[in-house]
């Protein structure tokens, strides 16, 4: 996304006080997130926030970062332990109700099983494709906070069908 956008989208996010979650602004220095994880070393962060919902005790990291040290920023969610990235989310689309995040679930597994993963995803949650639309309020945050979760809790369980399932017979 383009950095304006990141930039509006964390002010929206400062700015709100959603009931069902815990906000936390994460400290960055000249820019950076020193120690946070190996992969967002030497990268520009605009802002990062730990984002915790007490009702199901499930937290996310989520990072407005400069991915790919090309100006163009995503928001990246780390899962609660920092060990891996649950979504990576660049792209943006303008639709009638306004801009969206666009997310495409595309998993990467090396065990000859994604085409299932795929499948399951699609089957339970409509498409491969998510549209979560931005908020322009900071009374809106609370439901983009709720959709960024539903996303990676999504993301996570099609991620571990194979493990549920055997596809095999």
């Amino acid at each position: 996304m383009e950095k304006g956008q990141a930039i509006f989208l964390t002010r929206q996010i400062e700015r709100s006080k959603p009931i069902r979650y815990e906000l936390k602004k994460l400290e960055t220095v000249s820019g950076m997130l020193p120690k946070f994880h190996q992969w967002t070393n030497g990268k520009q962060v605009l802002a990062a926030y730990e984002v915790f919902r007490p009702e199901s005790e499930l937290g996310y990291y989520l990072l407005f970062i400069d991915w790919h040290r090309n100006d163009n920023y995503y928001l990246v969610m780390y899962a609660h332990n920092k060990s891996t990235t649950c979504a990576e989310i660049r792209q943006t689309q303008e639709l009638e109700d306004g801009p969206h995040l666009v997310w495409s679930y595309k998993p990467f597994k090396r065990d000859g099983k994604n085409d299932q993963r795929k499948a399951y995803f699609k089957q339970m949650f409509g498409s491969t494709t998510v549209h979560i639309k931005l908020p322009s309020l900071p009374d809106e945050v609370e439901e983009f906070l709720t959709q960024l979760f539903k996303l990676c809790q999504n993301r996570v369980k099609a991620d571990k069908i194979t493990e549920v399932f055997d596809f095999e017979n």
